[in-house]
């Protein structure tokens, strides 16, 4: 079965704003083909449509191996009000059918699912189940305000930590898997 794993830039203290004013100090090489070899491990993006639109303004003009791959994928973008998707390869996925939609897209063959970013998005699919990996790419920058990686409303998660990675600049990735109540994992694959 595919996994949906949510990749994110945040700082230290647990802010999601404007990653690329915060983060591309800490980005470098290996930090690049850490998020490269991520993302060739899938072949679906899920994203909220404020990050479809911000990516599909500047995706589409790119050109290298990443963008390249990116611009290839299935892309399904969930709103309620946005009415045309143009980026090559996108779906529009009606908020009200979220929960079916992607339990049917897990249930395809084909490689892993992205999501980019987190907000409400993610909050539903962890709350129903169907998040399987968080991967933080932490900075090592304190903003002290802005919009939070976690909003606490409705999700409570245990979280297993799967993998960690320490570059050079100070940027680190963490992977974790939501655990169910026994402590084994939720989703395993």
């Amino acid at each position: 079965m595919r996994k949906i794993i949510a990749m994110t830039h945040t700082t230290l203290d647990g802010f999601i704003d404007n990653p690329h004013l915060w983060s591309m100090p800490y980005s470098n090489e290996e930090s690049g083909a850490y998020a490269m070899d991520l993302t060739l491990g899938c072949d679906a993006l899920l994203l909220g449509r404020v990050t479809y639109e911000g990516m599909a303004q500047a995706w589409p003009g790119m050109s290298n191996p990443y963008a390249d791959h990116v611009n290839r994928i299935e892309k399904y973008v969930v709103s309620s009000t946005l009415e045309k998707a143009e980026w090559e390869n996108s779906t529009i996925v009606h908020g009200d059918d979220l929960v079916t939609t992607v339990t049917e897209l897990k249930g395809r063959p084909g490689g892993n699912i992205m999501i980019w970013g987190c907000g409400r998005l993610t909050d539903t699919l962890m709350e129903h189940g169907l998040l399987d990996e968080y991967r933080l790419m932490v900075s090592p920058v304190i903003l002290g305000e802005g919009q939070r990686l976690f909003r606490g409303e409705n999700v409570k998660a245990t979280l297993e930590l799967v993998d960690n990675t320490t570059f050079g600049t100070g940027l680190v990735a963490l992977g974790y898997r939501p655990v169910n109540a026994a402590g084994s994992q939720a989703n395993d694959g």
